[in-house]
């Protein structure tokens, strides 16, 4: 329940609003539970394999991004009716909103009793994160009419954007997010971050290894006429 209703938990915490509140909505807690017990619990994983068929794994992925869209707009909209016009408030909100099951990940995992810091979000996001964060942003400045565009007009480029991308990802069995180049070229120009070649290191490493091997050798041979001068001496 914290994974499937981590967005509306953060961000009510985020309002000093109650975080139990999503249990108010009975029929979203018996989907959830109606799910989650066919899923692990259903005879011969038949509710599993029918939805592990890629069409119907396609269809249900593409559904998930459309209810992202809906999150984000829904959590920019509660945060301005808190805090008019406040800009990071109504980022934070919707980005918690939209992506809070990923945020929430590390809690959700604490209570289950297995601890995984290096799966922290917000110090290595994944592409569903970092989308909702650039969905929150776009939002909030068409809140703000600072964005020159409608807000269906957004909704529904957004959600096109979301659904191709996920369903391309899905399709090419890809993990690489779509932001990944823009993300090097900007750490380039503005952190100067630098990937080294794994073949110029490579190269590196047995150069080194090789002149520290023929430096040993050299040593050994001049010890060794060091000892023949010697032994011809005492003779």
């Amino acid at each position: 329940m914290l994974y499937c209703f981590g967005g509306s938990v953060l961000s009510s915490l985020m309002l000093a609003e109650p975080p139990v509140a999503f249990l108010a909505k009975g029929t979203n807690i018996l989907l959830a539970s109606a799910v989650w017990y066919l899923v692990f619990y259903c005879p011969q994983d038949i509710f599993y394999r029918c939805f592990a068929f890629l069409p119907l794994r396609l269809l249900v992925a593409g559904m998930k991004e459309v209810t992202r869209t809906w999150k984000i707009t829904a959590g920019v909209a509660h945060a301005n009716s808190h805090f008019k016009d406040a800009w990071l408030v109504m980022v934070a909100v919707g980005w918690a909103r939209g992506a809070g099951g990923g945020l929430i990940s590390n809690f959700e995992q604490l209570v289950r009793g297995v601890w995984k810091p290096e799966t922290n979000e917000l110090l290595k996001m994944s592409y569903p994160v970092k989308v909702t964060l650039i969905g929150a942003v776009l939002f909030t400045l068409q809140h703000s009419q600072y964005l020159p565009i409608a807000r269906h007009n957004l909704v529904f480029l957004y959600t096109v954007f979301l659904v191709v991308s996920k369903v391309t990802m899905m399709l090419t069995r890809s993990a690489t997010s779509p932001f990944a180049p823009f993300e090097a070229a900007l750490g380039h120009m503005f952190f100067g971050l630098q990937k080294t070649p794994s073949k110029v290191t490579g190269e590196g490493a047995t150069s080194s290894n090789g002149s520290s091997v023929c430096a040993r050798s050299s040593s050994e041979q001049h010890h060794d006429d060091v000892k023949k001068r010697q032994a011809k001496k005492t003779e």
